[in-house]
């Protein structure tokens, strides 16, 4: 399944530099269609950022390269996914967190 258009910009904060690898909840939940998305990480290496559905089936890539150290945001759109539960997964150097998210429509 290819998606287009679902993550609109990752931005940087520059209010200071994670300490720690951290991976928030996103805001809000349940969401119509777009949610927040937070996550940290404390010094430069390869991210991975993905969405699963609730059968485990990849949805959607959102990061998938290097990064900085710091802490970063962007905003999901899932104007283009039926309602359900989705899971987020952040992965970098040995730190994996997975958290849950409900689109409601």
């Amino acid at each position: 399944i290819s998606y287009t258009n679902c993550l609109t910009e990752i931005h940087q904060n520059n209010v200071s530099v994670a300490e720690n690898f951290f991976l928030s909840q996103n805001y809000p939940n349940p969401f119509n269609p777009k949610t927040n998305l937070e996550f940290g990480i404390p010094e430069l290496g390869f991210v991975s950022f993905k969405i699963y559905d609730v059968l485990g089936n990849e949805v959607a890539t959102l990061v998938n390269k290097n990064l900085p150290a710091g802490s970063y945001s962007f905003e999901w759109n899932a104007v283009e996914f039926p309602s359900g539960i989705y899971f987020y997964k952040l992965t970098s150097g040995n730190f994996s967190e997975v958290k849950k998210m409900t689109l409601l429509k």
